[in-house]
């Protein structure tokens, strides 16, 4: 069995390990979603992973509902993006741009007043932090009612798809990762608590996968299927998404990914011994795994041992590391040399500038 160490092809991309950096929202943008350049030192210091896989990146203003989130879809942010990937690009290393439409959990303050899109009218749980108010400095503000997307809509979101995959591409970003997964749009039509259609896109399984396929289907044909992931998280409820019967949903979902030729798979799923979520079905990640057969990676809350016994198991072909990756810019070696982790600093996830950010030491400026 292959170790953490070896190297995988990934499509068109040729990683040189098998420890990815999983996608992490930081909020380091400008307001208009415009990239910084403090971006490009933070994600170069991370270039020893075999592949990072880029903060969620919004396609659209209508799918992009995260305060200070970049975006993909002016040139002033493709503009942006390019000396940023040129960093990681010297450093060595290999990043595709996460594309992001976040449906329902976007707060209408991003959108002039407008209701958010989703599979069918709801409410996602809970908050979202907004942009301050001019006279209040509240940022944190309750989710609001969704609309139906209609499907008279569905062509120009998929333009939207098109056009990110595309700005990615001109950008300098190796590929394209489609996030399918957490209660965003892609997941509210999969899942069967948030999607209630009647239509061709609601009801049986077939239906549900309808929009994904959609979607992977334009990417593939604007950038290559070479060059194309998908994020899934087929256990578990994920801002308030989830399913009563995930196994032949994302086996369906997995099949056909499959069969469109996408370049890898990347799963989020909930164990019993992580602290991100609870599963509340068996792994759906065997049957994903015979559905599916290009490289499989999978995450949540994995560490360098567990990780490795994925891998032996034949589990997964890679594992992705999320906060742990956030702490510790070099990962990889503090993994291959049962280093200490730096710990994480979650009050200063999302504050902007560099403290949390990039002043995170490596392990020979810790011991110095």
């Amino acid at each position: 069995m292959p170790s953490l160490f070896d190297p995988i092809q990934l499509g068109a991309i040729s990683a040189k390990n098998r420890i990815l950096m999983s996608p992490l929202t930081r909020g380091r943008s400008t307001r208009g979603h415009v990239p910084q350049p403090i971006m490009g030192d933070y994600y170069a210091q991370r270039a020893s992973a075999g592949l990072i896989i880029s903060e969620a990146t919004g396609i659209s203003q209508q799918g992009l509902g995260w305060a200070y989130a970049p975006g993909l879809w002016t040139d002033e942010q493709v503009d942006a993006w390019k000396p940023i990937l040129e960093q990681v690009h010297e450093a060595g290393g290999k990043i595709v741009a996460q594309l992001w439409h976040m449906g329902r959990l976007v707060h209408p303050d991003f959108l002039g007043g407008e209701a958010p899109v989703a599979a069918s009218a709801n409410t996602a749980p809970g908050s979202v932090r907004t942009y301050p108010a001019e006279d209040s400095g509240e940022i944190k503000r309750p989710y609001q009612p969704a609309r139906p997307l209609r499907t008279d809509e569905i062509p120009g979101l998929l333009d939207d798809y098109a056009r990110a995959s595309n700005n990615a591409i001109r950008a300098g970003f190796d590929g394209v990762h489609i996030h399918a997964a957490n209660g965003y749009l892609i997941d509210s039509f999969l899942r069967d608590n948030a999607n209630f259609r009647d239509d061709d896109y609601g009801g049986r399984i077939e239906n549900r996968i309808r929009l994904l396929d959609q979607v992977t289907r334009r990417v593939v044909d604007t950038v290559g299927g070479d060059r194309v992931g998908v994020h899934l998280s087929p256990n578990g409820e994920v801002q308030g998404v989830n399913d009563s019967n995930p196994a032949p949903l994302f086996e369906a979902a997995a099949a056909r990914l499959d069969e469109i030729g996408v370049a890898f798979l990347a799963l989020r799923e909930p164990r019993p011994t992580g602290t991100r979520g609870t599963p509340d079905h068996p792994p759906v990640h065997p049957v994903i795994r015979k559905a599916y057969k290009g490289p499989l990676i999978l995450n949540s809350d994995y560490h360098g041992e567990d990780a490795q016994a994925a891998l032996d198991a034949g589990e997964a072909d890679a594992i992705a590391f999320g906060r742990t990756f956030l702490a510790n810019p070099d990962l990889p070696r503090r993994i291959a040399e049962k280093l200490p982790l730096n710990e994480q600093r979650e009050e200063l996830f999302y504050v902007g500038g560099a403290e949390g950010y990039t002043d995170y030491p490596r392990w020979d400026e810790r011991a110095a």
